[in-house]
């Protein structure tokens, strides 16, 4: 495998089609591999996460030309001082991340990729610390191969101290996914339902299509969200604008679900999500609390389930966090991991 390092932004850009259409037969494909998704991260550093860091993006190309594998690496320093290779993307406001590329093209990529980064021609690197790889992810094992043979030293996070990651199979049927979660459960979605479809002032649920109301519609996700003293905090200046740009990027590429519930016309809950290979994947939420009565939230999140089963999405991943709802929706868990890897350990 023939292996090229990508340093310039425009480089990046230049690589669009074919990224997406390797990451299509990837044996890692989340919406956080997306081309769009991390160049956008790469222009706004995560937000301000990052306040520098210099591209190194591995490419690996077949005898003949075809791209079979990316490392999107870039090369920043910790607070403790050290030069480190991450993922584009790490870590706080991309859920999963990974190497791209077929599965049958895996191992040699990353042992092309480790071969490469223990020559003179890389740069200078003292850790590789890789955040939010699914454990399922089958970099894991190879990469342990890899690294051990390196006489590097590799130390795997589990999930436990990492994060939750709920996700619920759906059936493609609504009563049956109701059938199958916790009877008091499913005994309250009904009650709550009914309860905002038969209310005196009008109840209404939408998904945003149109694309001149999507920056008002993002300003009013960002005041609902606002209204969580967390994620008021989180909504810095940066962190809005990356948003902002993430948001423009998935509508454009036909990923994005933006959905709100209104209760009298105004609105009383928000869910950011992406809809995305097969898949419903939670990325944030927002709630007016003086609305609380209706019960917004479950309300909303109930309705988007119902549309997931109706329009054959085949899982619901509520990602990050061990939220106490996501279980009662019926989410079972799986974890991320943290795989760091010390040059002279």
């Amino acid at each position: 495998m023939h292996l090229s390092v990508l340093r310039e932004t425009q480089q990046l850009q230049n690589l669009a089609d074919e990224w997406n259409a390797l990451l299509l037969e990837s044996a890692s494909h989340v919406p956080f591999l997306r081309h769009e998704y991390l160049l956008t991260w790469w222009n706004f550093l995560g937000g301000g996460e990052w306040q520098d860091g210099e591209l190194y993006t591995i490419i690996g190309r077949d005898s003949g030309g075809r791209l079979s594998g990316i490392a999107p690496f870039f090369l920043t320093q910790t607070r403790q001082g050290k030069s480190t290779l991450m993922l584009l993307g790490s870590y706080e406001i991309s859920d999963y991340l990974d190497v791209i590329a077929r599965q049958a093209d895996l191992p040699v990529f990353i042992e092309s990729v480790c071969d490469h980064l223990a020559s003179s021609t890389a740069p200078a690197w003292d850790t590789i610390d890789l955040y939010n790889v699914l454990e399922t992810s089958p970099t894991l094992p190879i990469l342990e191969k890899a690294a051990t043979r390196k006489g590097w030293k590799l130390t795997s996070f589990s999930g436990e101290e990492m994060h939750h990651c709920p996700v619920i199979t759906l059936p493609g049927d609504w009563e049956a996914y109701l059938a199958g979660i916790d009877k008091k459960q499913r005994h309250e979605i009904r009650r709550k339902l009914r309860r905002a479809e038969e209310s005196e002032v009008p109840v209404r649920w939408y998904i945003v299509q149109e694309s001149d109301n999507l920056e008002t519609e993002i300003e009013a996700l960002f005041r609902l969200m606002a209204q969580n003293a967390e994620k008021q905090a989180f909504l810095t200046e940066a962190m809005q604008q990356q948003l902002r740009a993430i948001i423009q990027a998935a509508y454009d590429h036909g990923w994005l679900q933006l959905a709100f519930l209104e209760v009298n016309g105004e609105k009383a809950a928000v869910y950011l999500n992406f809809d995305y290979h097969n898949g419903i994947w939670v990325y944030n939420s927002g709630l007016d609390n003086n609305y609380g009565v209706y019960s917004p939230g479950w309300v909303l999140l109930a309705y988007l389930l119902r549309w997931a089963n109706e329009h054959g999405r085949q899982f619901f991943d509520f990602m990050r966090g061990n939220e106490d709802y996501k279980y009662r929706f019926g989410g079972k868990n799986r974890f991320i991991k943290r795989i760091l890897i010390e040059r002279n350990g």
